[in-house]
């Protein structure tokens, strides 16, 4: 798969972009597990003008997590077209556009997926990213604002007349937000279209190798993006590149495997942010990693409480012990 010059092998995995997630270690560790696209946290347009140091930093990449894209956010033509200048500065593989996120504190301002009830200004939008930036410009959406617009189909041929190189869609409306089962038939339908030829790129619900092979084969996509299920769990890639490429399910891993990818990571977000923030930075993927596990609960409490790296490694070496006989939940 080809997005502008960039060339990606046949099915590939993205790691979607996430706020307080795709950092430059979580993206390292799932370039490292088969991830072959990854995308920075979030980049508000109007913080990257005014140059906020916070901002600047989620744009900091390195050359093990390559290729990459830079993903920004924000309501106004010029800004945003700004914005993309500065983050091309950065020099990244691909500079894409947020026209997803559903949180109140984005959408309702019209930013992210609230740009979905602006179609024509979302489309200037696009219109004046491409013509600012010599990267190629891609595109994250969803289906629509609620049940009653999911315009996706004509969308994304406009999308594509702008110029952009590849378009990512979640099969959810903004209403939707991340529940219920997302729906992948209009996401078919865009890249069924003959009018359609750059790469459609599907997002939503992919839990699992099986799930992956399943929606490649059903909808025509020509590649798959991966976003919470990687929480906590950034070998996923490699699960599902395993199935893709042999038709075969790696053995889940044991407990005591599972124990020591989760104590890598925590241990690189430590040495990359300090203690206390390098834990409380990885409470996100603790919360979740250890899911479905009997009699976890007093546990799991004590280990999203702790802000002593020490103390965190006892615990997780107490759960490798306590749960040895228990394998990683099932990817199938």
């Amino acid at each position: 798969m080809k997005i502008g010059n960039l060339q990606l092998r046949a099915e590939p995995l993205l790691l979607a972009p996430m706020e307080d997630v795709t950092d430059r270690m979580f993206r390292e560790l799932c370039k490292r597990y088969g991830a072959d696209l990854m995308y920075t946290e979030f980049v508000s347009s109007d913080a990257l003008v005014r140059e906020v140091d916070k901002t600047l930093k989620k744009m900091e990449l390195n050359d093990a997590e390559r290729p990459v894209g830079i993903q920004i956010y924000g309501k106004e033509i010029d800004a945003m077209a700004e914005a993309a200048k500065i983050a091309e500065q950065a020099n990244p593989d691909i500079i894409d556009i947020n026209f997803g996120c559903p949180v109140k504190k984005i959408a309702s301002k019209g930013a992210g997926a609230g740009m979905l009830r602006d179609i024509p200004k979302m489309i200037a939008i696009t219109e004046a990213i491409v013509k600012a930036v010599k990267t190629p410009v891609t595109v994250k959406t969803r289906l629509g604002w609620d049940e009653s617009s999911k315009h996706i189909v004509e969308v994304a041929e406009r999308l594509q007349d702008t110029g952009i190189q590849a378009l990512t869609i979640h099969g959810r409306t903004r209403a939707q937000m991340y529940t219920g089962e997302a729906d992948w038939t209009l996401i078919g339908e865009v890249k069924n279209n003959p009018r359609m030829h750059i790469p459609i790129i599907g997002n939503g619900d992919i839990t699992s190798p099986k799930k992956a092979r399943k929606y490649l084969d059903s909808y025509g996509v020509d590649a798959l993006m991966v976003g919470r299920p990687s929480i906590g769990r950034p070998w996923i890639f490699k699960e599902i590149r395993h199935y893709l490429d042999t038709g075969e399910l790696l053995p889940a891993p044991t407990m005591a495997e599972h124990v020591e990818m989760i104590r890598e990571q925590v241990n690189m977000s430590v040495k990359w942010l300090g203690e206390r923030r390098g834990i409380l930075h990885s409470r996100r993927h603790l919360a979740v990693t250890f899911k479905g596990l009997e009699n976890f609960r007093p546990l799991k409490i004590k280990m999203l409480r702790t802000e002593s790296i020490e103390e965190l490694n006892e615990i997780l070496s107490e759960i490798s012990l306590k749960w040895a006989n228990h394998s990683s939940p099932c990817s199938e």
